[in-house]
């Protein structure tokens, strides 16, 4: 298993921050990602990658705006995804996303050390993330 952990402080309030990061209709902020498919009941959906791969997400809770939570599932991985939202004194938000990826295949378990850093990946989240609250 593979697992990452992103800690990220914004000065958008709580419900700003949860509304970015919940509406998966709304990604043209995310610079990884060429499209978001909805299911009808908003319950999963599907993200394509610049370079065509796909990730199937099916939300598992959504208690607003203070924790969510979904699975994941694609080719290479299975996976799990919690994102804890608080606000800070100042009146902020702070998040903690936490990844767990099972790699299907030992070959790919060793090739994702050096093809898919979840780091880096979550770095870029939180860049993309800033960008879209204004907060360069």
């Amino acid at each position: 298993m593979r697992t990452s952990q992103l800690t990220a402080e914004f000065t958008s309030d709580i419900e700003t921050v949860w509304d970015a990061v919940t509406d998966n209709s709304n990604y043209d902020w995310r610079s990884d990602l060429e499209r978001i498919e909805v299911s009808e009941d908003g319950g999963s959906f599907t993200e394509y990658t610049k370079d065509g791969f796909s990730t199937h997400f099916t939300i598992q809770k959504k208690d607003r705006p203070d924790f969510y939570s979904f699975t994941m599932e694609n080719a290479r991985f299975t996976g799990e995804w919690t994102g804890e939202f608080s606000r800070t004194a100042s009146g902020g938000t702070k998040i903690i996303f936490t990844e767990k990826l099972w790699i299907k295949s030992p070959v790919m378990e060793l090739l994702s050390h050096l093809f898919m850093n979840l780091k880096k990946i979550q770095e870029t989240y939180a860049v993309d993330l800033r960008k879209k609250l204004g907060e360069q």
